[in-house]
């Protein structure tokens, strides 16, 4: 379970923030990221014992999570800034740099909400945004060893699951209520039947693929 002992290496009053994203597989859809500040004197207990990566909780524990970390943030024990890259900047930049890029918001969107900067980041992975205002420190499986990375994780995996949500109703047939536009067999399906819309990746290449065919 993840703990505060990465944060607790760096001095006492310095403000260090967890950067995760959720989305980087999917073939349509935005990548998500979050940025998350958590007061280590103040934190629920709920969160403390609670929180842990996204990926390893079902669907209703992180909307409670998600939850909590609203109501700690309008008790100030919680801080988080929320970004997102489009389909279309998957397309131009690659996944890797739109996911890197949807995390440099979600940190300035968190100094807004801060009204200061971060002095730390600890970002999930092996990659950190080049463009951040504070050192950052990447973590191999961070979303499972640090509490603020775990509810950067949390903040991000259920934004782009609404999201997604919004986007099936706009966007019926393709089942991405159910699969959050991962490849799977009906979302498949659905490409050959009904085409690509504008929020599918198209550098993507099971999308590319179809594209080409119907030249």
């Amino acid at each position: 379970m993840p703990d505060f002992a990465l944060e607790r290496a760096y001095p006492e009053d310095w403000q260090v923030i967890g950067l995760d994203e959720a989305g980087r597989g999917p073939w349509a859809g935005p990548v998500v990221a979050a940025a998350a500040w958590l007061d280590k004197a103040r934190l629920p207990r709920e969160l403390l014992d609670k929180l842990d990566d996204s990926k390893a909780l079902r669907p209703a524990a992180r909307d409670g999570l998600y939850r909590i970390l609203e109501e700690s943030a309008q008790a100030g024990a919680v801080a988080f800034g929320i970004a997102k890259a489009s389909a279309a900047e998957v397309d131009e930049i690659n996944v890797l740099q739109a996911s890197l890029l949807a995390m440099t918001r979600a940190a300035e969107n968190l100094t807004r909400a801060m009204d200061r900067p971060a002095d730390a980041a600890l970002v999930d992975g092996l990659h950190a945004p080049p463009r951040l205002s504070c050192p950052a420190q990447t973590v191999v499986k961070g979303d499972s060893r640090s509490l603020s990375i775990a509810a950067a994780s949390i903040l991000a995996k259920v934004t782009r699951d609404r999201l997604m949500a919004g986007l099936a109703a706009r966007h019926p047939g393709y089942g991405w209520e159910r699969n959050m536009g991962y490849g799977t067999a009906e979302h498949r399906r659905a490409l050959a039947r009904l085409g690509v819309t504008p929020e599918h990746r198209r550098s993507f290449k099971p999308v590319r693929a179809l594209l080409t065919e119907a030249v």
